[in-house]
């Protein structure tokens, strides 16, 4: 018999709306499918019972108020060049004092590809789609042990096709990842390489703001890249995802993987709350099997 998707993804008690988490999507430009993103992190924080989620889609009627929400998600992306698209300067400062205050901030997939001209967001992501020549990339060597690779000596941002690999869980204890198993596969997702962040930082270097969650093993780079990570940001929190894509005319199945539900949700709560109180699934990927929010008996 197969369960329902609520009791696969997290077992999560259904709460009282004024006790659920607010969250507001931005979205309305990407170079992926936006939609069917936006889609996919509805579905899956909606199975859970823990959320009460708003759209806002650009060119915005209205700027968005950030503070009636408790974490914004970002699947917004208009270009990573210096012609990219901005948001307003009044939006971006608010989103910057949101942070600042305590809100809670998650980029999804190609958010970190945004917004080459805004300084704090640079450093917001951590680690972003940015030439070479911008600065450090970060790795995980053989001993898991996290290695900076300077500016201008790495690889520039790519990925190959979308394909199969597998996710290793770096940190078993943190909020988001504990219960994770330490190897599980992932289906059809693009592994990006190559991201960079800020050569001169105002808030500490990345190797030590950034605390890394996931990473997996690239056929491209020959590295294990950066899959997903946190970071603090004034009284609030950043986490930050690679996996989530999704291309126009092709299928998801990424977004329906149980490790991949299970972090986005989990990593909501913990960037809007600072813990985590969803519990992670009994049944996980294996090391060699992919599973798929539905097709569990």
């Amino acid at each position: 018999m197969t369960i329902s998707r609520r009791a696969l993804l997290l077992s999560a008690p259904v709460l009282a709306a004024e006790r659920k988490i607010s969250v507001l999507i931005i979205d309305g430009m990407n170079n992926h499918d936006w939609k069917a993103g936006t889609n996919g992190i509805l579905r899956i924080l909606e199975a859970t019972g823990a959320f009460t989620v708003t759209v806002k889609t650009f060119p915005f009627a209205s700027l968005p108020d950030f503070s009636r929400y408790r974490v914004v998600i970002n699947n917004f992306n208009g270009g990573h060049k210096d012609d990219g698209v901005r948001w307003p300067l009044e939006m971006e400062k608010s989103l910057e004092a949101f942070l600042e205050n305590g809100g809670g901030l998650v980029n999804f997939h190609a958010a970190n590809n945004a917004f080459l001209k805004w300084e704090a967001y640079n450093e917001i992501i951590g680690l972003g789609w940015r030439d070479k020549t911008f600065g450090p990339e970060l790795v995980i060597d053989e001993h898991e042990k996290v290695k900076m690779v300077a500016g201008g000596e790495g690889l520039g941002p790519g990925h190959g096709p979308r394909h199969d690999f597998q996710m290793t869980t770096l940190d078993l204890k943190h909020p988001i990842t504990r219960g994770f198993p330490k190897r599980w596969m992932h289906p059809s997702e693009q592994l990006t390489h190559g991201q960079h962040a800020v050569a001169n930082p105002k808030r500490g270097a990345a190797k030590d703001a950034l605390h890394i969650l996931t990473y997996a093993a690239s056929k491209d780079s020959h590295r294990n890249e950066p899959m997903d990570w946190v970071r603090r940001w004034g009284k609030g929190r950043v986490y930050t995802t690679m996996l989530g894509h999704t291309w126009r005319n092709e299928k998801n199945p990424n977004l329906r993987c149980v490790g991949f539900e299970t972090l986005l949700a989990r990593g909501t709560e913990w960037a809007a709350t600072g813990r985590v109180t969803l519990a992670a699934p009994k049944q996980f990927p294996l090391p060699d099997k992919i599973l798929l929010s539905g097709d569990v008996e």
